[in-house]
């Protein structure tokens, strides 16, 4: 098992106060926690915790294909799994009707687009799949984990007047202003292991108690506990925190774990 060293980033959307175990880190804006590779490896995927106190822009990212055809290595697919969200709060996740090309960028320049996309509550276990193309905001009052390819490429279509650059020309080139399909959310059941999302980069997985059937045996996971303490390999990782571990390493939940895994 390797144990992954958090990176705490500052956003401004971020909160000064953050839920245990990521209490301590008191007196700067935190809007995500990162948990990137060893020092110079890097790693297919990206895990984050997301702290929101405002709504985040409304951006998109772009498909493989979109970002090579840019000059850039890989472009950006994502999910969220919700931990907490203050009642009423919401995802904005796609649009309520198909829109154009030449609409979309005239919404995103008025600021309509807010009012044109589809905004979901978000509650506790729920988790979202988010495609290249996809046209998203996460809302205030929101905590979750993100599951990602690991590269920064985002477009800002709209940001409620921030001063901070938009990047409409390569956001709209690359957005899908479509609904968001039902089937791309799903409530997770904290009682059963099962495969959440196989996506096209990555697939997750919620496991607790002793099934880990359905995990192959020759990928490296990334492990990161929701719940309790797992041990891998006679080591312990704990809620907050990520791993890297083999398939084939031993994993102990009977300390009432549950933990999110992914591989690529």
């Amino acid at each position: 098992m390797t144990r992954l060293t958090p990176i705490a980033v500052e956003k401004p959307w971020g909160r000064t106060s953050l839920p245990a175990p990521f209490d301590r880190m008191r007196g700067r804006r935190i809007g995500e926690i990162w948990f990137p590779g060893p020092e110079g490896q890097r790693l297919p995927l990206l895990i984050k915790y997301l702290f929101t106190s405002e709504k985040l822009s409304v951006q998109v990212h772009p498909s493989d294909a979109q970002a090579i055809a840019l000059g850039l290595p890989a472009g950006k697919e994502e999910c969220w799994y919700i931990l907490d969200a203050k009642p009423g709060a919401r995802l904005g996740i796609g649009v309520r009707t198909r829109l154009s090309k030449a609409r979309l960028r005239e919404a995103a320049l008025s600021g309509e687009i807010e009012t044109l996309m589809q905004w979901h509550l978000a509650e506790p276990g729920m988790l979202f799949h988010i495609p290249p193309g996809t046209i998203h905001a996460i809302g205030a009052d929101i905590s979750l984990i993100e599951i990602q390819q690991n590269i920064d490429v985002t477009y800002r279509l709209y940001d409620y007047g921030r001063p901070r650059e938009l990047h409409l020309a390569e956001g709209v080139d690359v957005a899908d202003p479509s609904p968001y399909p039902p089937s791309r959310q799903t409530s997770v059941d904290p009682s059963r292991s099962a495969i959440l999302l196989h996506a096209e980069h990555f697939t997750l997985a919620h496991i607790t108690g002793d099934d880990m059937s359905f995990i192959p045996r020759d990928a490296c996971l990334y492990i990161a506990p929701i719940e309790g303490r797992i041990r891998i390999g006679g080591k312990a990782i704990s809620a907050g925190e990520c791993a890297l571990a083999a398939s084939n390493a031993e994993i102990d939940l009977r300390d009432c774990a549950r933990a999110l895994v992914a591989w690529s």
